[in-house]
């Protein structure tokens, strides 16, 4: 089963961090600026799925997918977050859709409000892979009706402080969305949010 190829990575990762900490925009930015540029790196992953065949996107489904549908930008979901570093070295077995275990190691706990609750996700490490970004993946109350039933990715660059800015506007599918020959991870049971997340990438 395939990964997602370098290229791809490097370009999306471009278009995602667009210039700010973490990954995310602060709160403060989260105005019709930001909209704009949250819609500007959305039209840049378009045209990357469609330049580079099967990456992830067959040829053959590129107008079905493509352009990526996505819930309108929402700064109510853009939330401040405390990383709290797990004590031990936790590695977790995370099921794969290809059948498969993937080992990624559990570096903390992201604490953070959305819509007035209290709520908290795990934050990896996929053993080898890039110390330097925290893998966040998660389901809601959306997934499997108006949201992808395995649940969607956030991926954050690290930070010194621990302090940071979950955008839940860049929550973006596992490429096995869109095709199969692609090995992706499921969220554990324990980052199921128990509240709907309408930001970023939905179902058509």
């Amino acid at each position: 089963m395939r990964r997602l190829p370098t290229s791809l990575i490097v370009l999306l990762t471009v278009a995602a961090l667009g210039g700010c900490n973490a990954g995310n925009p602060p709160p403060e930015e989260t105005g019709g600026d930001y909209a704009s540029r949250i819609q500007s790196e959305r039209a840049v992953k378009d045209a990357a799925f469609r330049s580079q065949p099967n990456e992830p996107v067959p040829p053959a489904k590129v107008k079905e997918f493509v352009p990526l549908k996505y819930f309108a930008p929402d700064p109510e979901y853009v939330v401040p977050a405390a990383l709290k570093p797990s004590p031990e070295r936790v590695v977790v077995d995370m099921p794969t859709s290809a059948g498969k275990i993937r080992k990624q190691q559990r570096v903390g706990v992201l604490e953070f409000t959305l819509k007035g609750q209290p709520l908290t996700l795990g934050a990896y490490v996929e053993e080898g892979a890039d110390l330097n970004r925290l893998f966040v993946p998660f389901s809601d109350m959306t997934s499997g009706t108006e949201t992808y039933a395995a649940g969607r990715y956030l991926e954050l660059d690290r930070t010194a402080s621990g302090v940071y800015t979950i955008d839940f506007n860049k929550a973006y599918n596992p490429w096995c969305y869109y095709n199969e020959d692609f090995d992706c991870p499921y969220p554990p049971r324990d980052s199921r949010l128990p509240l709907p997340v309408r930001a970023g990438e939905r179902l058509p």
